[in-house]
């Protein structure tokens, strides 16, 4: 055997060795990724096509400092952080409305983007705990979540969060769906029904970011959590998308929600009980432009001596019982304005019944 071949044959051996290390690592790398639950790689697929449509959303509020003598100036201070996600390719974002309020701008930050974006303030509704902003300037490949529905959602199905909890960036948890329809006091102070309950982890920075299916569709919108120490307890509820569908359109065109109403002020709860009314909900005041008081339905007044009359107490509209402010609302929110509803009262101790067509209010 010349020197050649001496040569050769080590040179071919390296050459063998490298190649099966390398079909070694790639086998081993494919059977990782067979290994691999099928429920791994939904979750995963998930994260991979909905990460880029979640966003953090900073409020930014102007403060003044300074003095009298030395001048004001006025700077930028963050007041908080929460999560939102892309509604559309005009760049309306949605989130909650405790997210947003106060804020005088609005900085919006994407999954590995180091540029952060401003937004402005389209509308909001708080009794729904819902809001949305606009993108001034729209980065380039945007993508909206795909909106899925909540009719049909079952308890103990998969259900997956998207956010930015305690400001860490783009955070995925998943779980299951504990419960369906809970009516939980809002942040605008009024039942929020059909809430979505569920044990995905949410933490402060979830609010406003998206509960998903396992299609990795809309169903839902992070907006509390069940805990007493603020962190997640496995308890948290999200605003059902049925609900964001219905809002959000309205908040985009209109800046606000256009609600049905009677035209009333009404007494509030602690008053009305003081002087030991515990059914029905007194008249505070009647807007005279509106539809109650095209009825004669009376407020509130003073007699001679200067002490409070009590108006009209209503105390059904429809035949459903209302003892709250909430219970008015929940029961006005199922009709649309120019609507008709029939509305029992008590007037000088007598039941009486009136037919009002709801306005706008």
């Amino acid at each position: 055997m010349n020197l050649y071949k001496l040569k050769l044959i080590p040179l071919i051996s390296i050459l063998i060795t490298a190649i099966f290390s390398t079909n070694s690592f790639a086998l081993f790398d494919s059977s990782e990724k067979a290994a691999l639950l099928e429920n791994e790689k939904n979750t995963i697929n998930i994260f991979k096509n909905n990460v880029m449509s979640v966003v953090n959303v900073s409020n930014i509020r102007n403060i003044k400092r300074g003095g009298f003598f030395s001048g004001y100036s006025e700077m930028e201070v963050p007041a908080g952080q929460g999560s939102g996600f892309v509604w559309d390719d005009k760049g309306h974002i949605v989130t909650n409305y405790h997210v947003v309020q106060g804020g005088d701008s609005f900085l919006i930050s994407f999954h590995k983007d180091t540029k952060q974006y401003k937004a402005k303030f389209i509308g909001g509704e708080p009794k729904k705990d819902i809001a949305v902003l606009k993108l001034i300037e729209i980065p380039k490949n945007l993508k909206s979540l795909t909106i899925g529905s909540s009719q049909a959602l079952q308890v103990g199905q998969k259900a997956l969060a998207i956010g930015n909890p305690f400001g860490l960036d783009h955070t995925i948890t998943s779980g299951i769906i504990s419960a369906l329809g809970r009516k939980i006091k809002g942040y605008g102070g009024v039942t929020i029904q059909g809430m979505i309950q569920n044990d995905c982890s949410i933490n402060p920075g979830n609010s406003g970011g998206p509960l998903l299916d396992s299609q990795g569709k809309l169903i839902g919108m992070n907006t509390m959590i069940y805990s007493s120490s603020g962190s997640s307890s496995g308890v948290g509820f999200a605003v059902p998308v049925g609900t964001i569908k219905s809002i959000v359109p309205q908040l985009i065109k209109h800046g606000k929600v256009i609600r049905p109403g009677l035209g009333i002020g009404l007494l509030e709860d602690n008053v009305k009980l003081y002087f030991g009314i515990e059914e029905g909900i007194v008249i505070k005041f009647v807007d005279p432009k509106g539809p109650a008081a095209k009825v004669g339905l009376k407020g509130m007044g003073r007699d001679g001596s200067g002490r409070y009359i009590f108006g009209d107490i209503i105390i059904k509209i429809n035949n459903e019982k209302v003892n709250t402010y909430d219970d008015i609302y929940q029961v006005l929110e199922n009709y649309k304005v120019g609507q008709s509803v029939e509305v029992t009262f008590i007037r000088d101790g007598k039941e009486k019944k009136l037919k009002i067509k709801l306005a706008a209010l």
